[in-house]
């Protein structure tokens, strides 16, 4: 497929490693810096399935400046303890206490999918979380129990609201998946804003150019060199537009609602932080922990028409979709998650690319924890 081709010629400057030992790598850093081996597990395994769906903007590449430096900085608790504050029937609300994310958030949509086989649905709001990694992986739970599954969470701010150039919302993905009759579920997962940051740290590890339009300056002005954007946004110089970009013209109204509606789930339902309380810093500008809030729903399909019935019309619908008239010059359409699919298979074969920015990356926490590990470009 000509979709595969042009993925991989974007890889030219990238070295390629087998997941097996990535996954490996990953464990073996987490748990030397301080995360106990259950948690690393599920940490690396969250990572390592983002690696292996393409998105490379929270796999691997998270793992040192995300997760391991703010652990050395103090901001992050390695070991993770989960409250729960409340519980009903079908909700219940937890406190993550600063711990791992992926950790705290894979536990709440466990409780939630739990929830929904007892009584059909089940949600889950979290407070005092931090960055869970990609958040696929937790609609992806529900799928393979045969439910529905939504997650959304804020985080530190980064979109301004539209007409505005103040970074106030986080990229605040609302992520849904449900199971089809295809070899693949469908899965949206991305981001209210035209990109996230996670991307913009990929496009400069690439040495790329942003597209004009995902960033705003000062002066209402888009902004485009990958470095100086992600410096500009940690102070506060610059902010993503919302998804459908600058103004209205492009319906970027929309994003801003949607990423509104995000913070409000992530925050309110758990009266937890939000917006500028999320910035990572206090009033003299010392490190502190973003403390942020997630929700998880999973709703069991058999409740309704049942499962088969129901996988088999949303498989109908996507193949219906792909069906459709192509644009000229355009030789196929894809459904959501299709892309994802499509990279794993090659992926499997192939490995994961390794720019080198992070091979650096790799190369410093080896060293930094004397880990035994020797990797294909250390005599370069």
């Amino acid at each position: 497929m000509r979709f595969i081709d042009e993925y991989e010629s974007q890889y030219q400057a990238c070295a390629w490693l087998d997941f097996s030992l990535l996954e490996a790598f990953m464990f073996d850093a987490l748990v030397a810096a301080g995360i106990p081996e259950g948690d690393a597990k599920t940490v690396s395994d969250v990572l390592i399935e983002s690696d292996k769906r393409g998105i490379d903007s929270h796999g691997i590449g998270r793992l040192k400046p995300i997760y391991i430096d703010r652990i050395r900085d103090g901001i992050l608790n390695p070991v993770t303890r989960v409250d729960i504050l409340r519980e009903r029937k079908t909700t219940a609300v937890l406190d993550g206490n600063n711990g791992m994310g992926h950790v705290i958030a894979k536990q709440a949509m466990a409780l939630a999918i739990q929830k929904a086989k007892d009584h059909g649905m089940g949600m889950v709001a979290v407070r005092n979380s931090t960055h869970y990694g990609i958040a696929g992986y937790y609609p992806l739970m529900a799928i393979q129990e045969g439910m529905l599954g939504i997650t959304g969470t804020n985080a530190r701010p980064s979109i301004a609201p539209t007409f505005g150039v103040e970074n106030m919302l986080g990229t605040n993905p609302l992520t849904i998946g449900f199971p089809t009759d295809e070899a693949f579920p469908f899965l949206l997962d991305c981001a209210t804003s035209t990109t996230q940051r996670g991307k913009i740290e990929h496009y400069e590890r690439m040495g790329k150019s942003l597209p004009a339009g995902w960033v705003i300056d000062e002066q209402g002005n888009s902004s485009c060199e990958a470095g100086k954007v992600l410096e500009d946004l940690t102070v506060g110089r610059a902010a993503l537009a919302p998804l459908g970009g600058i103004g209205e013209d492009g319906g970027g109204y929309k994003g801003y609602g949607y990423a509104t509606v995000v913070e409000v789930l992530s925050a309110a339902l758990q009266d937890g932080a939000y917006l500028k309380m999320l910035n990572g810093h206090d009033a003299q500008g010392r490190k502190i922990p973003y403390p942020l809030g997630h929700f998880f729903i999973a709703i069991d399909l058999d409740e309704f028409m049942g499962l088969d019935a129901f996988k088999k019309t949303a498989g109908r619908i996507m193949r219906e979709l792909r069906a459709s008239r192509k644009a000229p010059g355009c030789d196929y359409i894809f459904t959501p998650g299709e892309k994802e699919f499509l990279i794993q298979e090659f992926r499997e074969r192939k490995g994961c690319p390794v720019p080198p920015a992070l091979q650096k990356d790799m190369s410093t926490l080896r060293n930094w924890y004397k880990l035994d590990y020797r990797f294909q470009w250390d005599n370069q």
